[in-house]
């Protein structure tokens, strides 16, 4: 993978159960094998809250991804209602399961492809399933704690 890409994180969004809306936060504190302080992840209170899976730490979707949704099939859908808690611009999510990348000075690791579910429908917009299909974001482990902000840059790790 050509390693010439350099992105930035453009929001952030926890929510205290599985279900409930996401609060958009200007920062979030990433704690290494928990998740995000404030999330339902971070809690164990999620509907993938498994503390042995390592994807379940932090989600991300990419910007562009949510905008294609509209452009291409008319489904407007906030960043928030994504129901993922790092949305990107700039970074080629797909092609970093397996790999590290940093977030500011967080260190992450793709686990696998966030595809949507049926659940995300239900909670958001007919279409939305279907329309995210491969592009529904990546699934990461926190490699070490630090905090993410908007703003910070998301790069990959060149020592991976």
């Amino acid at each position: 993978m050509v390693n010439d890409w350099n992105g930035e994180v453009v929001s952030i969004q926890v929510a205290e159960k599985s279900g409930s809306p996401m609060i958009v936060v200007k920062q979030a504190i990433a704690v290494m094998g928990r998740g995000l302080e404030g999330d339902r992840c971070f809690r164990q209170g999620g509907t993938d809250s498994d503390s042995s899976d390592p994807g379940r730490d932090v989600t991300l979707i990419e910007s562009e991804a949510i905008e294609a949704l509209e452009r291409d099939l008319q489904i407007k859908l906030a960043a928030k209602d994504s129901r993922r808690n790092i949305v990107t611009r700039g970074v080629p999510l797909n092609h970093l399961v397996g790999r590290k990348f940093m977030v500011g000075d967080v260190s992450l690791r793709g686990i696998r492809l966030c595809e949507p579910c049926s659940y995300l429908e239900n909670l958001t917009i007919e279409g939305v399933k279907n329309g995210l299909v491969h592009r529904g974001g990546l699934r990461a482990q926190i490699l070490n704690s630090g905090t993410i902000r908007i703003g910070d840059r998301i790069k990959p790790d060149l020592h991976d």
